[in-house]
């Protein structure tokens, strides 16, 4: 069995695959084989989701893989409603193992439609590697991970795009957008979160000054 699990890890599968888990801003996560993981660097952007979620707030994790953020998200707010939506079939059935209220579809799409409006916040971990880069992913990822959950098109911002006017449908006025994202792809997001009706975004930066993510309010 343990040799099976080495030849496994040799073979460039994610860690998390080969163990069933990873730990994420706190808890563990179960990661079936196949599943985006959850990575460190999102932790940031995790934590600030907790911050801005009210307490018996409503909450949408789009993109949500494993469900990690959402998983994180509940457990913090425990009378808040977090959901969570996924367009892959397998990352649905691992959030649902993590107990998550996931639902299948395309961003926004599967959501109830009476909840449309009165959402507090919006959360996407989306994929936003520009295409021309996945080659210099670590092999693990660029091997194994799949296209589906990795590459955002030309500039890398193609599914961002519809997340921000997944996120005007879906948001009630002053709700929180947050999306993970990097280089300068906040400028190109800029007239897109103009036109979708929220406020200039905040850059969320890491200790180094790199962008990791923004936010911004819906009006």
């Amino acid at each position: 069995m343990l040799e099976q699990l080495l030849d496994r890890r040799l073979a460039g599968e994610p860690l998390a695959w080969v163990t069933g888990s990873v730990s994420f801003a706190g808890h563990r996560v179960v990661v079936h084989p196949g599943v985006y993981v959850p990575r460190w660097q999102s932790e940031a952007l995790c934590r600030r989701a907790i911050e801005v979620l009210p307490d018996s707030g409503l909450a949408a994790d789009l993109c949500t893989g494993s469900g990690a953020v959402a998983v994180a998200l509940a457990r913090a707010r425990p009378r808040a409603r977090v959901t969570a939506t996924d367009i892959d079939p397998a990352a649905c059935r691992c959030a649902a193992a993590n107990g998550v209220e996931v639902f299948a579809g395309n961003l926004a799409q599967p959501l109830p439609r009476e909840l449309w409006g009165y959402f507090d916040l919006v959360v996407a971990i989306a994929p936003y590697v520009p295409s021309d880069q996945l080659v210099f992913l670590p092999r693990d990822a660029r091997e194994h991970e799949g296209l589906l959950a990795l590459d955002g098109g030309p500039g890398g911002t193609r599914v961002l795009e519809q997340v921000v006017w997944a996120g005007a449908g879906l948001l009630a006025a002053g709700g929180t957008l947050l999306l993970e994202l990097g280089g300068e792809q906040d400028e190109a997001l800029a007239p897109v979160l103009r036109a979708a009706g929220f406020s200039p975004a905040r850059r969320l930066t890491d200790g180094a000054g790199d962008l990791r993510g923004m936010e911004a309010q819906r009006h």
